[in-house]
């Protein structure tokens, strides 16, 4: 069976339409308790985490849709080693100047160490038994993992991200995957930054010059467009 193509900007998404809904994965970028609770590495650098709450609903609301009709879903968790073997200096002195150091000790735990409460997804969100978690030590959630083979191997094809932040590691993962090919779309309402300015910016590159980057919707309009596959088991 096949899905109505969603409407986005600049045109409507997949480019090729038998593509949608079977070789499809979401990707739920970094929804982790360090970037989205009081107490943890964003919030503790002296951001607010408010804007997270509204993207909640909207993600799980497109994450049991797509889970329904057979799609993959991957989460990522960035985080590093407990011994911080994989942190870079360059990114060790970044996010000290921060006032958040990577691996120094905070509410919810080590800063963005794995293992740690504050590195795990929010519970609200929490993986299920089928869903696949990439754990990264980067912004791109190709950069030093597995994901790509694990995408070639389910044959997926087309890929709808959303997640924190829409100007770091969700823009990171997009370059990335338009790069190898893959036909991304971002839903903007499922997406936020640390500063709101940034969001819009970092959203208004995407589908400039023909769609550089893939394409934009709302959760809205995915959801609409599988509509007629709300009351379908995966298949």
């Amino acid at each position: 069976m096949q899905c109505a193509a969603v409407e986005a900007i600049p045109e409507p998404w997949p480019l090729n339409p038998s593509d949608w809904p079977l070789s499809a994965a979401l990707l739920i970028i970094d929804m982790q308790r360090d970037f989205c609770e009081p107490g943890g590495y964003i919030a503790s650098m002296g951001y607010g985490v408010e804007h997270v709450d509204p993207l909640i609903p909207r993600i799980a609301a497109v994450r049991h849709r797509m889970e329904r009709f057979g799609a993959k879903i991957i989460y990522t968790r960035e985080g590093h080693r407990p011994d911080l073997a994989d942190l870079t200096p360059q990114k060790a002195a970044r996010s000290r100047r921060g006032g958040a150091e990577i691996g120094a000790p905070g509410p919810l735990g080590r800063f963005l160490v794995r293992g740690e409460p504050g590195w795990d997804i929010i519970p609200q969100l929490s993986p299920g038994n089928n869903d696949i978690v990439i754990d990264k030590p980067g912004y791109s959630a190709f950069h030093a993992t597995d994901l790509e083979q694990i995408l070639r191997v389910h044959g997926v094809r087309c890929l709808v991200l959303c997640g924190v932040t829409t100007d770091v590691c969700v823009h990171s993962t997009l370059r990335a995957a338009i790069d190898l090919g893959f036909d991304c779309l971002v839903l903007e309402d499922c997406c936020a930054a640390t500063v709101a300015e940034h969001h819009t910016s970092a959203i208004g590159t995407i589908a400039t010059e023909g769609g550089i980057f893939g394409s934009v919707t709302s959760s809205k309009s995915l959801l609409a467009a599988t509509e007629n596959l709300q009351d379908l088991d995966a298949f």
